[in-house]
């Protein structure tokens, strides 16, 4: 298809004349893999189709929300339904308090939850909040774990351990990051080491428990045990950044997940986004009762939002979150999940490429490389040439994964074995191309 007849081409055309770059988020650009990125024109269950009217089988699903898949009957009989009410109230409605009720249900560790509008601002007030129950001012990170857009989580690691983090974008001065720490994910001994230099004054510690940012890299245990223990020894609160893994690797979130392998595991705030609104703009954050209570309007730590709660937005979650809590949902989708990154390691295989992959529920990610990466370094060891070439090679065969090498995928319930089977076999020839 030449760019005159590329309906793609020419809308990424028009939009980079009014939107910088041509899209309103860096990843859809393609910059990282080079092309043209798809326009979507309309999405149903396991697929997206472009502005050319060419049908992809899609593993992004909105970056984690369409668990269900896109335009579920349900979920979209709950929307149209909410559309009629109205829009908007800025005032208090039912359906929010059903909402946060659904989410305590499968959330043992949270007793309270507020709503907000996206992942950035739930993460964002979580620090807040943390900064104000504990009287502290420094946060801790992990490099290559990403917490949304705000100012301070903006870093990069600094030139040692003593110190903290410096900016990654034009824009936040680097007196905004200075109480930011950032160190390396699974590095237990520069964990136990920070904790022992910076512990006493650490508000926080914030990590995602399955890094979806640098593919999917998950947090070994006894790291996430030393996690939990060191930030009760110092009397930090432990931010479990849940915004991609909550409910969509287990129905009580990634937390569950560890909890079966460390007794009495919970994090003290958890930041909740993506499926929880259904494809949506809602996020969340919540925790215990007493440091909740210390959110606005009962306690000095302020937090607003015009469309919090909004009752479309709701509606889509709460429709989402009642059918992805039925009985066998998370092992269905978790056994279709494996099919795929089996079947992907098998292909690998067979053509004699370097391949190593993992998942967990509906979560997926994987590596040209003979061994999962354990944090940031490693995976930047990643051959970024071949993943563009393996990249394109399934788009060119149908299959939507990942602009980027740094992203996580996601299969939904929407789909079916033929679509696992059609996905794997476009990767195999792909992957006999890479052999050559």
């Amino acid at each position: 298809m030449t760019p005159s007849t590329d309906r793609n081409e020419t809308l990424f055309e028009r939009a980079k004349r009014v939107i910088p770059g041509g899209v309103n988020s860096p990843v859809r650009a393609f910059r990282a893999v080079g092309g043209t990125p798809r326009f979507v024109q309309r999405a149903q269950g396991a697929y997206f189709w472009d502005a050319n009217d060419r049908r992809y089988i899609d593993y992004i699903g909105s970056w984690g929300p369409m668990i269900l898949g896109h335009g579920h009957p349900t979920v979209v009989a709950a929307v149209q339904k909410a559309v009629t009410e109205g829009f908007s109230f800025g005032a208090p409605t039912e359906r929010e308090i059903e909402l946060a009720e659904e989410i305590l249900k499968h959330v043992p560790s949270m007793e309270m939850v507020r709503l907000v509008s996206s992942g950035t601002e739930a993460g964002m007030s979580a620090i807040r909040l943390a900064r104000g129950a504990t009287g502290r001012s420094k946060i801790m990170k992990f490099e290559g774990c990403y917490h949304g857009h705000a100012d301070a989580l903006l870093v990069k690691a600094g030139s040692g351990l003593a110190t903290f983090g410096n900016p990654t974008s034009a824009g936040v001065p680097a007196e905004v990051v200075q109480h930011t720490l950032v160190l390396e994910y699974n590095n237990v001994q520069q964990l136990e080491e920070a904790f022992a230099l910076h512990g006493k004054e650490l508000a926080c510690l914030m990590i995602e428990p399955i890094a979806g940012n640098m593919n999917f890299v998950r947090a070994s245990v006894p790291f996430m045990q030393r996690c939990r223990e060191l930030c009760t020894q110092y009397g930090a609160l432990l931010v479990f950044d849940e915004v991609m893994t909550g409910f969509r690797v287990a129905l009580g979130s990634a937390q569950s997940v560890y909890a079966q392998a460390i007794p009495g595991f919970k994090p003290d705030i958890t930041v909740l986004g993506k499926v929880i609104g259904g494809g949506m703009p809602l996020a969340a954050f919540g925790g215990p009762r007493t440091l909740m209570e210390q959110m606005a309007p009962l306690g000095p730590v302020y937090q607003a939002g015009t469309l919090s709660g909004n009752p479309v937005a709701t509606a889509c979650g709460l429709a989402t979150l009642r059918e992805i809590s039925k009985p066998g949902f998370f092992e269905a989708l978790s056994r279709k999940t494996r099919s795929l990154v089996e079947g992907l390691k098998t292909a690998a295989a067979a053509e004699g490429v370097a391949f190593s992959a993992d998942c967990q529920g509906g979560m997926f990610g994987f590596f040209l490389m003979s061994e999962l990466p354990q944090n940031y370094a490693t995976v930047m060891k990643t051959d970024s040439p071949r993943f563009n070439t393996l990249f394109h090679g399934l788009l060119d065969r149908g299959v939507y994964i990942a602009p980027a090498l740094y992203e996580a995928g996601f299969v939904s319930a929407a789909h079916s074995e033929e679509d696992i089977a059609q996905t794997v076999a476009a990767a195999r020839e792909v992957f006999k191309l890479l052999a050559k």
